[in-house]
């Protein structure tokens, strides 16, 4: 079968409009066949849909458990930004590939891919397993069901790697996410006679000025983990909705806000007090109307990771990318499901956050270049 480099993988992968709200099946149809075609079987794990599939492949031996080598297929939206090149068709200009998921993170899946070949040829005692995931964009969706899958198997991975975007620096520390509705139902009535109307918008804000208070309790007394930046709990309302006209005093309103969270801090507190905090306006309310409520929903959850700086996986990490230390970020990785799930993970990946999300999105090649290096040690280190 015909060998592609690590850049014409990068660029073939990155014409898959894998879109978070469209179907990947594309792309895991192309790894498969690509595995296929060196021998590797793979395991595909579908949604309920199934119209978006996991996969899940190991190279050398199956009776043992192996480095997982991890990704998610998922890009983005594009809609509405400006681009200078077309999204889904790379670019190379000036040192860098331009194209969505260039840098988030098709580039670390396309160098894996790309080496399949010479993992194969190499005789792995340690086997490298490929694990290809969907809907990280949307609350790390996929993972779970793969997770799931493989706690069925009799030998699952060892450790894992996660190739965001890191520039190829180890990363052992991720914030959680827990993103929740609150819903508001309050009375209808004429904005002249509002004292006979409970104000759905009102109550919200009331609610949702609280969380700023909580908010700023975080950022003022913490807990602190100063590797993290911002290196404390955040709280953050994203939309809100109410009311339909302004001579109606509105009886519904509904807003979404997210708790990320720092390994070892209580997000469940920080939601059980606003939930005490709504309470508190519910005789006020009731006193106009007993159809009146006030419910939080939980949308996701995503729990925060936490490896220890001397774990096996981030000292593995640190000698396969030549770093001498590891970090933490403040984004939100399937790094915590997967340790959840009794797999220890590290993040280490080529190309910048920064570039993440963003219009003109690109991957530099020395990056590609570094990460092609990373593999290659760790190629060696399983084969001995």
């Amino acid at each position: 079968m015909k060998t592609l480099s690590p850049v014409e993988m990068i660029r073939k992968l990155v014409g898959f409009d894998t879109t978070s709200r469209e179907s990947n099946l594309a792309l895991i149809e192309f790894a498969r066949d690509w595995l296929d075609g060196f021998g590797i079987a793979s395991e595909l794990v579908f949604d309920s849909g199934r119209r978006k599939a996991n996969l899940f492949a190991t190279i050398g031996p199956e009776d043992k458990p192996g480095i997982l080598l991890s990704g998610h297929s998922d890009v983005v939206p594009v809609d509405g930004q400006d681009w200078h090149s077309e999204p889904f068709k790379a670019t190379e200009k000036d040192g860098r590939l331009y194209a969505r998921g260039s840098s988030d993170m098709k580039s670390f899946i396309a160098v894996a891919l790309a080496l399949v070949p010479e993992f194969v040829a190499a005789t792995l005692k340690t086997p490298i397993h490929l694990g290809i995931t969907y809907d990280e964009e949307v609350g790390c969706l996929g993972v779970r069901p793969l997770i799931a899958a493989l706690a069925r198997r009799k030998v699952k991975p060892r450790l894992c790697i996660i190739g965001e975007p890191t520039l190829m620096q180890p990363v052992i520390a991720n914030k959680g996410k827990r993103s929740y509705v609150c819903r508001v139902r309050g009375h209808e009535a004429h904005s002249a006679l509002a004292h006979a109307g409970v104000n759905a918008v009102e109550s919200a804000a009331e609610i949702v000025a609280h969380l700023k208070a909580i908010a700023r309790k975080r950022r003022r007394e913490g807990p602190f983990d100063r590797d993290f930046t911002p290196p404390y709990s955040t709280i953050h309302v994203g939309t809100i909705q109410g009311g339909t006209a302004l001579n109606i005093v509105p009886r519904d309103c509904r807003f979404e806000f997210e708790i990320r969270d720092l390994p070892g801090d209580d997000p469940g507190a920080m939601r059980a007090e606003l939930e005490r905090f709504a309470e508190g306006l519910l005789p006020e309310m009731r006193a106009v109307s007993r159809e009146i409520g006030i419910a939080f929903d939980e949308l996701n959850v995503t729990p925060p990771l936490s490896t220890a700086a001397d774990a096996e996986v981030t000292q593995l990490a640190q000698a396969l990318s030549g770093a001498n230390a590891a970090g933490k970020v403040s984004y939100t990785t399937e790094g915590g499901l997967y340790q959840q799930g009794g797999i220890p993970t590290v993040i280490c990946g080529p190309g910048s956050i920064e570039q993440a999300h963003r219009p003109d999105e690109f991957i530099a090649l020395d990056q590609v270049q570094q990460c092609e290096a990373f593999m290659h040690r760790l190629l060696q280190r399983c084969a001995r």
